[in-house]
């Protein structure tokens, strides 16, 4: 499989759609919206992960791990992001394919008087055939199944087994659920994308390194991706105004270095504009964007709901259950784990609706395997609940178990019996999350002292007891925490309504245009889990497919157009690219140029300064394939970022489309070589300008290489080509403190290994300092 995404260097400077994040809302909305011939740009704040670069181990894990707390959370970029409330904690994924990449695959329908609650609008309510349609839909794109017992060389799993012994001893339904993983090889699935089958692995919620598992990744955006969406990663998208040609979005790129010269934000704009950032995400972006004067509803925030979650553990059963994942030691074969989730037990008709619940079985993914022993031990003595006898022959064997799996392993012993459960049910859906100093904190205290926990509480311990294993809740569920829960379903923050009395966006996912009324704002809408207004009971990923399909059906019909939702392959030509070694860095230049000049570039520079008209950049050069970079002629790289320029916008410029090109050599005089910059400038009043600089090579008079490879001499011209009339003339420089502050900003990109990033970086070192030896020191040598 190869990358979908595109350097920020190719970003236009306007779309008909903007979509912002990818995973089950944002994919698909990507893809209806270019499915109707639109232009459309889709932005994700996570990397990329491509099978075989998830983690494997626990360090790699590690490195993986976002805790977003504290004034730096931001700069933090991690797959595995963990959001610290108060009463209430959030895991979620960040990456292309948002948390599909680390959710446990289940698609369930919701129960159907889920639908009927009256928190929904009516025109939800009154017309679940829409609703329905978009089932369908999302299911013939995800494609659901359940496990294949006894099927193509696959096992009967021990946990479902387990499972199946604990629902008999409830008195409650068992079933095999349906879950996004492809069973058979796919040399091209219904979208073009090679999907080797599940071996069984267990390590679906650390991201699946075979590419067996449906995420977004192998469905949605590429199909997006078939129909013209241009995709970019590592985009943090922090607010959205409102323009005189339909929306502006605000965002900083990612690990690009711009953060250590506090470089402003980059714009572009869009007719729509569709959060898709999941329901913390949305809701932070709209919280921010009213901060900066958009009318919304005083709903924002509300109405949040955890859907229930509760995560326990039936430790040390007398019975095996193979839950353990296999991280770094899997392979082509089919192991005895299996998907992380393969069965369920359904409590959920019952005469209340609140009082149904889900119970589903895990797995442990490899990475994180090895911290499993001594936690579960521990917790198990503080917390841990059974019914042994001390003395008594199951007492005996399960200390046993627990020394073996202390000394051999989790494999092993007390954690290779060990069942890892997954309930959802229904929370009052009280939750309120708040904006303060530009954070967005989760406020719901005593959330985990409602009675329905203390219930899920009595049916983990049943099923526990089924199995003969000590029942463990979840370790912050427990006095001294105060019962705090952790969700990985977040949901609600910008909740569909009737009017904005009731909630943020109508039944479509367009966003009320005040705290009252049904105005709307024309061209901005959500599309994701933020937008459900109460818990659904079980896993929502379904519910929120669905949602998103129909809201872009209805989309479609406003703009008066039909959707085609026929399957075609990725054509031979528009194939995607490969993924090479690159090199990236940032760099900035201060200095004046003048309206009133337009030959001289050091006379631009002296009105300039006289006249007080500074011009300064912060540009990111990026090159996706290092090797071709230094070795075709042309030298050429991405180039994007922001110029500050009082003379032509008051706000900073968006700089795009840029192109670097490094030492290029003049045929006319050999001893001569340039530096190169190219860009389209947008201002926030919507007019477009070209940057043209360069830097002229030089082994003059002196010994200049430090004037000649820090001075730029820049013109600026109307329009978006330099065939437009010269606006004015200037020089630029890099002064030593900015150029020690890029040194820091050089990195490799598409790297596997620190050798592969040392290969990379040298290229480039060698190719740069090439250049300046056979220019200035050479030629030193030969006049000695």
């Amino acid at each position: 499989m190869k990358k979908l995404s595109k350097s920020l260097s190719e970003l236009k400077s306007h779309y008909d759609f903007i979509v912002i994040g990818s995973g089950y809302g944002g994919s698909i909305a990507a893809s209806r919206m270019s499915r109707l011939g639109k232009s459309v740009c889709l932005f994700e704040k996570g990397k990329e992960f491509l099978p075989g670069q998830f983690p494997k181990t626990l360090k790699e894990a590690a490195l993986e791990m976002n805790m977003k707390k504290g004034k730096n959370a931001e700069k933090r970029n991690g797959l595995y992001e963990f959001n610290f409330g108060k009463g209430i904690n959030v895991l979620k994924g960040c990456g292309l394919g948002g948390t599909s990449l680390i959710n446990a695959n289940v698609s369930i329908k919701p129960e159907p008087r889920v639908m009927e609650q009256k928190e929904w609008p009516k025109a939800i309510r009154e017309d679940l055939s829409s609703f329905n349609e978009g089932l369908q839909r999302a299911w013939d794109m995800l494609q659901p199944n359940p496990y294949p017992e006894n099927e193509n060389g696959y096992p009967v799993l021990k946990k479902t087994e387990a499972m199946r012994k604990s629902a008999e001893r409830m008195s409650e339904e068992f079933r095999l659920l349906d879950i996004n993983v492809t069973f058979e090889n796919r040399s091209d699935n219904h979208v073009g994308i090679n999907q080797p089958k599940c071996t069984n692995c267990g390590d679906c919620v650390t991201g699946c390194n075979v590419g067996a598992k449906n995420t977004t990744a192998m469905n949605y955006l590429p199909d997006a991706f078939n129909h013209g969406t241009e995709i970019f990663t590592e985009i943090n998208v922090r607010h959205v105004e409102k323009s005189s040609k339909g929306w502006k979005v605000f965002f900083n790129p990612m690990n690009t270095g711009r953060e250590v010269f506090d470089a402003p934000e980059m714009f572009v704009y869009a007719d729509n504009v569709i959060l898709s950032a999941g329901s913390l995400g949305s809701t932070e972006i709209l919280f921010r964007s009213s901060q900066k004067g958009l009318k919304v509803s005083s709903m924002l925030g509300k109405r949040f709901t955890g859907n229930g979650d509760v995560l326990g553990f039936g430790y040390n059963n007398d019975v095996q259950i193979n839950g353990i994942g296999l991280g770094k030691l899997a392979n082509d074969q089919i192991a005895e784990v299996g998907p992380c989730i393969t069965s369920v037990i359904d409590m959920r008709n019952k005469p209340v609706l609140e009082n149904g619940m889900t119970l589903e079985e895990g797995s442990v993914p490899g990475p994180i395997r090895g911290i499993m022993p001594g936690t579960l031990l521990t917790f198990s003595r503080l917390f841990g609940l059974n019914k042994d006898r001390v003395f008594s022959d199951s007492f005996f064997k399960r200390k046993w178990r627990e020394i073996v799996s202390m000394v051999r392993g989790p494999f092993y012993g007390a954690i290779n019996h060990t069942q890892i459960y997954l309930v959802m049910t229904h929370d009052d859906g009280n939750g309120d999350m708040v904006f303060e100093n530009d954070q967005l904190q989760i406020n719901w205290k005593g959330v985990g002292k409602q009675e329905i926990f203390k219930k899920v509480e009595d049916k983990l311990l049943s099923a526990t007891r089924a199995l003969g294993g000590t029942n463990v809740p979840n370790p912050t569920w427990n006095k001294s925490m105060d019962y705090e829960l952790v969700t990985v379903h977040p949901l609600g923050g910008c909740g569909m309504a009737d009017h904005a009395g009731l909630g943020v966006t109508d039944h479509k996912g367009q966003v009320f245009s005040g705290s009252s009324g049904t105005e709307l704002h024309q061209g901005l809408y959500v599309m994701d889990g933020a937008v459900i207004p109460r818990p659904v009971g079980t896993n929502p990923l379904l519910t929120i497919s669905a949602l998103a399909e129909r809201s872009c059906k209805l989309i479609a019909k406003d703009l008066g157009l039909d959707l085609d939702y026929g399957l075609n392959l990725i054509p031979e030509k528009d194939a995607i690219p490969d993924i090479k070694l690159g090199v990236q860095f940032t760099e900035t230049m201060k200095g004046y140029f003048s309206m009133e000049e337009t030959e001289d570039y050091d006379k631009g520079f002296v009105k300039g300064k006289t006249s007080n008209s500074p011009f300064e950049f912060t540009l990111t050069i990026r090159s996706e394939d290092v090797e071709t970079f230094v070795g075709v002629s042309t030298h050429e790289a991405g180039m994007y970022g922001t110029m500050l320029a009082p003379a032509l916008s008051s706000e900073p410029l968006a700089a795009i489309q840029g192109t670097f090109n490094l030492f290029i050599e003049n045929d006319q005089d050999p001893e001569r070589k340039k530096m190169l910059y190219n860009a389209i400038l947008i201002s926030k009043e919507g007019k477009k300008y070209y940057f043209r600089g360069f830097k002229d090579v030089y082994n003059n008079k002196g010994f200049d290489v430090w004037k000649d490879t820090t001075t730029l001499f820049i013109t600026l011209y109307e329009g978006e080509t330099e065939s437009g009339k010269i606006l004015g003339k200037g020089k630029l420089i890099i002064q030593p403190a900015d150029f020690a502050k890029q040194l820091t900003t050089m990195k490799a990109l598409n790297c596997t290994s620190k050798i592969e990033e040392l290969r990379a970086i040298s290229s480039f070192g060698k190719f740069f300092g090439g250049n300046v030896f056979e220019t200035y020191f050479k030629k030193l040598g030969k006049r000695e």
